[in-house]
């Protein structure tokens, strides 16, 4: 009798295993996708997947449903290790009912989010649905409303992460939206609120698939997509880089690696790298490969908002977030896209115990009738919001230009710094000379037989008395004036300084950010 149960056990598992058919595996081959088991097993360490409920089917009735009774419902759930450590993850499964979210299907998801949030162990969701099963009205829509509300339990507290590896529209989007990172391929993936054939009927403008929310759009202008890449092995291995340098919760500290790199290693190549001529434009990444370990980093929104930039990296073993400013782009200057992405990483590295490194060469905000009818104010002050309200490390440093409330929002001593240094070539002023004399003196130029000569003396004075290498150093706004040479060994050692620091915020039910 055991036996034969056993028999027919196996029988359902492997059923379970291949899914509803293989005319429908070879389906999605054909668009160049892959199947939610094969994902799994590209994001996991082998032989790691533990699968909750896959003998799960709904219960609906009508319109068909009753004669349709996949098991699993759409949607493959459990855990797994990435590089050792305990991952949650869940994969719609587009070969059944297309991976739209049913009763069923949506119980799933919320009971593996909840053992994750339980165990203290990221989420990873494999994304590749139609959206709300339709046959099965407003309890398809509650079934997202209980996600949304466990994304929002779980930020801060579990890292989030959603890889788009194929369609994801109307609320479902939302998700996403809320998790900490969005990975997309392109081709495969998009995204969008209301598509193509809706926006066509109300506005009458035509436009693709891709065009509308594909990856590249959501990489570069939307802002949407942390990560896009060209297929889902690589977006896959990507994920798992990602997670090797997050914490598996928010009581923990990321996860430290022995480094090859020495932390006493001379950064001598940042003399030729970084002019000492302000208005002489040069690659950021640049001088953070040279300084971090191995030259190693992930760079987040990497082609959104690249006047700044955001990356993960290592010192010493320890892992760091970066917020640059990049001179290549805009000059490095803080804009609306800019402050958003900056804000919502230090967000990110505060709530999982990220220390974080600042590199300022920054010549102020970006002015303009669009900036400031787009609210340069209230975009701004999320960066600054998000700098006051961080309790990790936080380390500045001016490489050149600091200018005005630019500077203050960068992460200044005069906002919560813990430590911060410059280099030699720093000027660090309300503006820039220029700028500064043409205001303070403009009656004397203007009456002057020599306005151009005059203008040249004052800029000259302006320079020296306020804006020389020292002057912020003497007045114990900056902590220390460095070689660049000695970079990497002056960060390693004032991070390892700050490693047990401890800082507590008011009490609070909670900060009420700009918007």
């Amino acid at each position: 009798m055991m036996q034969e149960r056993l028999e027919e056990l196996g029988a359902i598992r492997e059923q379970v295993r291949r899914g509803p058919s293989e005319r429908a595996t070879e389906a999605q081959h054909a668009k160049g996708k892959l199947t939610a088991r094969e994902r799994i097993e590209l994001l996991l360490d082998e032989g790691s997947f533990q699968e909750v409920e896959p003998l799960r089917r709904h219960r609906a009735t009508g319109f068909g449903l009753e004669d349709r009774k996949p098991y699993t419902d759409g949607v493959v759930t459990g855990w797994g290790t990435v590089e050792g450590r305990t991952v949650f993850v869940y994969a719609h499964d587009f070969r059944i009912f297309g991976g739209a979210l049913g009763e069923a299907h949506a119980q799933k998801i919320h009971k593996i989010m909840d053992m994750a949030i339980a165990a203290g162990a990221p989420l990873v969701s494999l994304n590749d649905g139609a959206g709300a099963r339709i046959q099965e009205g407003v309890v398809a829509l509650a079934g997202y409303g209980g996600i949304f509300q466990r994304n929002t339990k779980a930020s801060g507290v579990i890292p989030q992460i959603s890889v788009m590896l194929g369609p994801c529209a109307g609320g479902a989007a939302y998700s996403p939206a809320l998790t900490d990172f969005v990975f997309m391929v392109r081709e495969t993936s998009q995204m969008f609120i209301t598509g193509p054939d809706v926006v066509k009927a109300v506005t009458g403008e035509e436009i693709t698939h891709d065009g509308l929310g594909g990856a590249d759009v959501h990489a570069a202008t939307s802002g949407v997509a942390h990560f896009a890449y060209d297929d889902e092995a690589t977006c896959l291995e990507e994920v798992r880089y990602l997670l090797s340098l997050l914490p598996q919760n928010n009581r923990e500290l990321p996860p430290a690696e022995e480094s090859g790199d020495s932390p006493d290693r001379r950064t001598d190549a940042l003399y030729d790298l970084v002019p000492a001529d302000g208005n002489r434009p040069y690659d950021m990444r640049a001088v953070i490969e040279e300084i971090v370990d191995d030259g190693e980093m992930l760079e987040v929104h990497e082609r959104w908002a690249t006047n700044i930039i955001c990356a993960l990296a290592r010192l010493d073993g320890q892992v760091v977030g970066v917020v640059a400013n990049q001179p290549q782009h805009l000059a490095g200057v803080l804009d609306i896209h800019a402050s958003e992405k900056a804000a919502r990483f230090v967000q990110m590295c505060d709530a999982f115990n990220i220390p974080i490194v600042t590199l300022l060469d920054v010549p102020g905000f970006l002015p303009g009738v669009d900036q400031e009818h787009g609210g340069i104010i209230r975009h701004g002050a999320k960066l600054l919001y998000a700098y006051c309200n961080a309790t990790v490390p936080r380390i500045s440093l001016v490489l050149r230009k600091a200018y005005g409330g630019a500077y203050i929002v960068m992460d200044s001593q005069s906002i919560g710094a813990d430590l911060t240094y410059a280099w030699p070539t720093n000027e660090i002023a309300v503006m820039g000379a220029e700028g500064a004399a043409g205001v303070i003196f403009r009656r004397e130029i203007a009456a002057a037989d020599d306005p151009e000569a005059v203008r040249r003396q004052r800029i000259k004075e302006y320079r020296s008395e306020l804006m020389h290498p020292y002057y912020a150093a003497e007045r114990g706004l900056v902590d220390d004036v460095i070689d660049p040479a000695d970079t990497r060994g002056v960060l390693i050692g004032a991070l390892a300084m700050l490693r047990a620091k401890h800082a507590d915020l008011p009490r609070r039910k909670h900060g009420n950010p700009p918007q």
